[in-house]
């Protein structure tokens, strides 16, 4: 393993989950504050770089989870049974991505659901509550430091 890209990929990881979750909040108050407001370029453009931040984050997440060593190679040293025994191993090594692949794919939907042929209103609406649930899945998804099992890990 390459430590110096590891850590740099870890850092790059950690950073752009506040531009995700960032772009997450701006693209629900958008669609909260739309009303009856077409759905414009603005609308699209915000999707889609939401849509390719989230990308990036999940392709630099599954660099991380096969190289370093809290994802695949913990269950290759370990064993499935025992990562599954151990809450923090469990959570990187499944629910972490998991989580994250879930709340990506509910990105793309939210981001489609402006090219349907609907009314205005009702992409807003549908955008608002995917984007909304992806919110929510990635912020359960997050190794926050104020959860217990993470109080050794830092903000970054």
């Amino acid at each position: 393993m390459d430590t110096s890209l590891y850590s740099v990929m870890l850092h790059a990881h950690s950073v752009g989950r506040w531009i995700v979750l960032l772009l997450l909040l701006f693209a629900i108050i958008n669609s909260l504050l739309a009303g009856n407001r077409p759905y414009i370029r603005s609308d699209n453009r915000l999707g889609l770089l939401l849509t390719i931040f989230a990308d990036l984050m999940l392709l630099i997440g599954i660099y991380l989870y096969f190289v370093g060593p809290l994802g695949y190679k913990l269950i290759q040293n370990s064993g499935m049974g025992a990562v599954m025994k151990d809450p923090y191993s469990r959570f990187f090594a499944v629910e972490h991505l998991a989580g994250m692949l879930i709340a990506v794919i509910l990105i793309h939907i939210g981001k489609a659901q402006g090219k349907k042929p609907i009314g205005d209103r009702a992409k807003h609406k549908r955008t608002m509550i995917f984007y909304l649930v992806a919110l929510l899945i990635i912020l359960a998804s997050i190794p926050w430091p104020f959860r217990e099992i993470f109080q050794t890990r830092g903000w970054f």
